[in-house]
């Protein structure tokens, strides 16, 4: 019984002198089932890798320094967009503390080699650009020059172009034939080269605190009753000829609020929107 008990001990300590053995000082364990070393499972400290942040959107506004122009770099500003505009006089004659946030660049429309590199880093280009004058002039200005700014911006491989364009007004689109001509020219060129990520604007009268040098003109006044009386007269509009008379005005912070909107989301739905399809995409956003 002795020499039993004596050889179970013997055995247990032999055991335990194998089982040291088999941890090294540096900690490695040597395996039964071969002859691996397996190492000990490291936690080692994260290295630190510097990532980018992720690419912000920048809006190049075409004549941001007029009336629609200005509301929109500014509503773009307090959304945290960078912002550059694009005109023929460059700085905006604004006083306004917001002027300093926009890059102000001069240039024309076209002249292509003049305003090229304005598009460097855009993501999406909101064009303001018209006027009025001679048929021929206001074909140029509304036409001619969006047509070569939609073509520059699709070449610099922006993703998105919203063109303010004007509504139908009947009668007045045969007397001011270059100002509709041109709109509808450049309208067409935009659906081409943007067929996913153009949007048109087709608003009528444009109204709020127009600044003229030093004067404010409050076109609210006028702008704002014939808004309210006239969006409950939407049949009116399908009258002949003089229907597209009674389009409502509507407020300018309305139309900015939309166009840096469709500038920036992708999907917003490309195409035409209509002064019912703007007030109705700024109602949904000061919900």
């Amino acid at each position: 019984m002795s020499s039993m008990a004596s050889w179970m001990i013997q055995s247990r300590l032999s055991f335990s002198r194998l089982y040291a053995m088999g941890w090294s000082k540096n900690g490695r364990f040597l395996s039964t089932e071969s002859n691996k070393v397996d190492e000990p499972l490291k936690v080692e400290e994260a290295e630190t890798v510097d990532v980018p942040p992720p690419p912000s959107d920048k809006l190049l506004v075409l004549g941001g320094n007029g009336f629609v122009g200005s509301h929109i770099c500014r509503e773009a500003l307090n959304r945290g967009l960078a912002v550059a505009s694009l005109s023929r006089s460059g700085r905006s004659s604004l006083n306004d503390s917001w002027t300093k946030n926009v890059t102000w660049h001069q240039g024309n429309l076209l002249s292509s080699d003049s305003w090229k590199e304005a598009l460097n880093g855009v993501t999406s280009v909101i064009s303001c650009v018209g006027g009025f004058g001679s048929n021929s002039y206001m074909y140029q200005i509304n036409g001619t020059a969006n047509i070569n700014a939609i073509r520059t911006a699709a070449e610099k491989g922006v993703k998105r172009f919203v063109y303010i364009s004007a509504a139908d007004f009947g009668l007045v689109n045969y007397l001011l034939k270059g100002y509709y001509g041109g709109k509808r020219a450049a309208e067409t060129e935009l659906l081409t080269k943007f067929p996913y990520g153009g949007v048109i604007l087709r608003p009528g009268f444009i109204y709020g605190t127009r600044s003229v040098g030093s004067v404010k003109l409050p076109l609210g006044v006028i702008g704002f009753p014939l808004e309210m009386v006239l969006q409950y007269l939407k049949p009116l509009n399908q009258l002949p000829l003089v229907g597209p008379l009674f389009t409502p005005p509507i407020n300018v912070t309305s139309v900015a609020k939309v166009v840096v909107r469709a500038a920036i989301d992708p999907v917003f739905p490309p195409g035409i929107l209509d002064v019912y399809g703007i007030k109705k995409f700024s109602q949904q956003m000061s919900r």
